[in-house]
């Protein structure tokens, strides 16, 4: 098998399980650090002809992360195209097992069965109500629908935005400091929020910084996520058990 991925975090996937498959990437495939392969520029601007040229048996993209007519191309070469579409963790779950076994022919790895133990063992140990920005310039959050609101979820942080008709809703700054949130979850990426930039524009909010990779990634590191993002919630989210 000769595979392209188009999104980093199933590239991640794929060289945790069969890395010798992977043909080519994005540039923004950064994980695994020591992956030489191809690059093929980015999720939202792929080097069509060089993706054609790698002689791919599959390239593996998502709903979110690609352009349709991009991916709808690469079908009129005659190159099949697995789509992923991803929104909750049973789904992130579902999803892998058939871009790794169904579409590379690989066996079902154990770090899936890992992650799914780490998610059915997580605790809600929270009970908070956050705005979670993912831009600034202008300010976007999370909405309805999402992967990282799900994850979120199940650690007991309610997204105050989920019933948004938008999943990914431009909303100004003033309302998202009055939403009568907890506090604010600031993930490095896709926007890098750092100690110094996010958490000034809500001084009235406790800042938790979280890993962009354990709260947006489908892949190995599912399997750390919930310890992760739990550690770095704990300063900044009421916990359940909380006396008052």
């Amino acid at each position: 098998m000769r595979v392209v991925s188009l999104v980093p975090s199933l590239t991640e996937a794929v060289a945790a399980t069969g890395r010798e498959l992977l043909v080519g990437a994005t540039d923004w495939c950064e994980r695994p650090a020591d992956l030489d392969v191809a690059r093929v520029r980015g999720t939202k601007n792929p080097d069509l002809a060089a993706v054609a040229a790698l002689r791919p048996d599959v390239v593996l993209a998502n709903e979110e992360e690609n352009r349709a007519p991009d991916l709808a191309a690469l079908r009129s070469e005659g190159i099949e195209v697995l789509v992923t579409r991803i929104r909750t963790l049973p789904e992130a779950l579902t999803e892998l097992e058939r871009a790794l076994v169904t579409g590379c022919g690989l066996a079902r790895p154990a770090w899936l069965d890992d992650a799914a133990d780490a998610w059915r063992q997580a605790d809600r140990v929270f009970d908070a109500d956050a705005v979670v920005p993912i831009w600034r310039r202008p300010w976007m959050v999370l909405g309805r629908d999402t992967f990282a609101g799900d994850l979120l979820s199940r650690l007991g942080v309610r997204n105050v935005w989920a019933a948004h008709p938008e999943r990914y809703p431009r909303i100004e700054v003033e309302r998202l400091r009055g939403a009568g949130a907890d506090l604010v979850a600031l993930p490095d990426e896709p926007y890098a929020f750092t100690a110094d930039d996010g958490p000034e524009a809500f001084p009235d909010l406790p800042a938790a910084l979280l890993s962009g990779r354990h709260l947006t990634w489908y892949g190995p590191s599912l399997v750390e996520a919930p310890d992760v993002l739990t550690a770095a919630l704990s300063a900044a989210a009421p916990r359940a058990d909380r006396p008052g």
